[in-house]
Parts: structure tokens; sequence; C-alpha cells
């Protein structure tokens, strides 16, 4: 039987894909820059290009699209500082893209492909409110109606302000790769959420989970 294709937008280190991997999915994910850091590394097929760049019939054989674009600007601007409350709205179209895309997936497809975005709490000032969060992960689109709670111990790693201000201090200061990597670490999908997240929407399944 041919595996369900899944597309991570964003990917990184792969937090999504690695359980999207486990439950069974073949993943492709999309980033600007290949994450490489000793042995953690993104563990499917990577393509290297701007997610602005992509089209969405591209993946209209696609089952699900999970995507994490970045929040340093979002985190940034939700930090006490005044430098920070005194900055121009963020620019929302890395977010606004994953939609895009979605809606073109679906327009070749010709069916519903879900998709599932994660950023962090101070998004939502800018983007709208998240569907559902445990802890720092805030999730928009076709969320399921069941999902799991922060009484999962990885859902809670990171939780309140410290996600966030390393998050929107990661890209300042120093570039050493011990940083892009903390950084990296810190920005991963936890496994039971990315499991969660693909076993609701497996094709055989996904009419059983409501958006």
């Amino acid at each position: 039987m041919i595996r369900p294709l899944a597309i991570d937008l964003f990917c990184g280190l792969g937090g999504w894909t690695e359980g999207l991997l486990s439950v069974g999915y073949r993943v492709v994910g999309f980033d600007i820059e290949r994450h490489v850091y000793g042995e953690a590394q993104y563990p499917s097929q990577l393509v290297l290009q701007d997610v602005l760049t992509l089209h969405g019939a591209q993946f209209k054989d696609a089952a699900l699209i999970v995507a994490s674009p970045p929040c340093q600007a979002y985190s940034y601007r939700a930090m006490p500082w005044k430098r920070a409350k005194a900055l121009p709205p963020p620019d929302n179209s890395l977010f606004e893209a994953c939609f895009r895309i979605q809606r073109e997936a679906i327009e070749a497809a010709g069916h519903h492909i879900p998709l599932v975005v994660e950023n962090v709490c101070g998004a939502q000032k800018w983007v709208g409110r998240a569907r559902w969060h445990a802890g720092p992960y805030y999730l928009w689109g076709d969320v399921p109606a069941l999902m799991l709670t922060t009484a999962h111990k990885s859902l809670r790693k990171g939780e309140g302000s410290g996600r966030a201000w390393w998050m929107a201090n990661s890209r300042s200061g120093s570039r050493s790769r011990q940083r892009q990597q903390w950084s990296a670490e810190v920005a991963k999908i936890p496994l039971p959420l990315s499991t969660h997240i693909g076993r609701a929407w497996w094709p055989e399944v996904k009419n059983e989970a409501t958006a």
C-alpha cells in the first residue's frame, strides 16, 4: 500500500516529520536552509526552497500539510520591553502563505486537504485566535476536535515565557552553531503532538476528526 504523503513547511529539524513518519506517512519537508548539527538533522526528504515561492498545486496528492512558520517576530513583540512594543506590525506573509498553499492544493486536488499550523501565543494578536494550545504550542487550521492536554510532559516543555523569550532572541546576538542548534531544538514539535495530528488525519479515519 502506498503510504499517504504529508508536507512539512518550515520543517527545521523535523519535529512534525518525526511524528508523521512514526505513524506511517511519507514526508517531504521544505525549508530555506538545511539544519545539520552533528547527528541532529532533518529525518526525511528535504527540499531547500523558500515557502513563498511554492504553489499548492504541487501538493494535490498530499493527505496532510503541516507548518511551523518562523515565530521570532511574534515572540519579540510579546515581550514586556518598550522597544518591542514600539515596533510596527510584523510581516504575516509566511504565516499566510501556509493557507494560500492549502487553498491551491485543494483546488488542484478537488477535495479537502487538512492543514495544521503551529506558532507561539504572541502570534494571536496578529493572525487571529488559535484553535487549540497546550503550553507554548498554539495551533491554527484543521485542528481535530479531540486534542492532547498539558498532562503530556513534553507539551509542558518550555511553557510560559521561556520558549517565547528564546525564540524572540534566537536570531540576534551570537551566531554560534551551538546557539543555532539550541534554537532549532526549542522550535521542534513534541513527538506526542505530531503523532496525534498524524493519526487524526490519517486518510482512513480523517472523517472521524472534526476540524
